[in-house]
């Protein structure tokens, strides 16, 4: 047990779909999940495990922002023998071409932060997700003929509707990636990932838009979150 886990270990499946909302994590839990067992309470990130098809899969809620995913993921991947994680969460879309609900699968991932000097006394801002792990989740929407977009992204420490001159931010971005969408967490994960030599995805639904005046409605947002729920699951099966 941790500070922030009171899961034993052998609790954790080797794979494990993370959210970022506790109750975001007990809805897979209850709707995917056969036999499921609530491992973790702890501050209420709510960490579950069970069977999708057969095949044992936890899901763990991480929180919201670097700092709280860096501590979940590392204690998870370097105290309980996990070894793949797919973060699945909602993104802002910063191209033209993305539709609310499309899902995105994060290749590189850029931040300005320094998680990376503070955690490793690395200067690195830029991470890439684990090839194999992407090569399956792309496998899985293959075959079952669900639409990914494969791009590199930004993780920040502050939603760009909130920053006082999100232009200045955007203008910064290095052109060369062509970054297609925010997020708050991925690169703590991955480097957490790349640090520990584990295996890290990010799966993220398009929840908001510069370019798209329509707002969503609570059940077109839950029906589009379950697309990418469904991806990570199956291919949590083949892991």
């Amino acid at each position: 047990m941790t500070p922030h886990n009171e899961a034993n270990l052998g609790d954790f499946a080797k794979t494990v779909i993370m959210p970022g909302d506790p109750l975001r994590a007990k809805y897979i839990a209850e709707n995917f999940l056969d036999d499921y067992k609530l491992v973790n309470t702890v501050r209420n990130m709510l960490g579950f495990t069970g069977y999708y098809k057969g095949k044992q899969i936890s899901v763990m809620a991480h929180g919201m922002g670097m700092p709280s995913v860096g501590i979940y993921s590392y204690e998870l991947y370097k105290l309980y023998d996990v070894e793949n994680i797919i973060r699945i969460g909602s993104c802002g879309a910063y191209s033209k071409d993305l539709d609310l609900f499309d899902v995105i699968l994060a290749d590189n991932v850029h931040t300005e932060g320094n998680y990376a000097l503070t955690f490793n006394n690395e200067n690195c801002h830029l991470v890439q997700a684990d090839k194999t792990l992407n090569s399956v989740i792309k496998q899985v929407a293959d075959i079952s003929k669900s639409k990914i977009v494969v791009g590199n992204t930004t993780c920040t420490d502050m939603v760009d509707f909130y920053m006082t001159n999100p232009k200045k931010f955007f203008n910064r971005l290095p052109k060369k990636l062509d970054i297609i969408a925010a997020e708050m967490e991925a690169f703590a994960l991955f480097y957490n990932a790349k640090v520990l030599n584990k295996k890290a995805a990010c799966l993220m639904t398009v929840v908001d838009s510069p370019f798209i005046e329509k707002q969503a409605s609570a059940e077109e947002r839950e029906q589009g979150l379950n697309k990418m729920i469904k991806i990570a699951l199956e291919a949590g099966i083949l892991l």
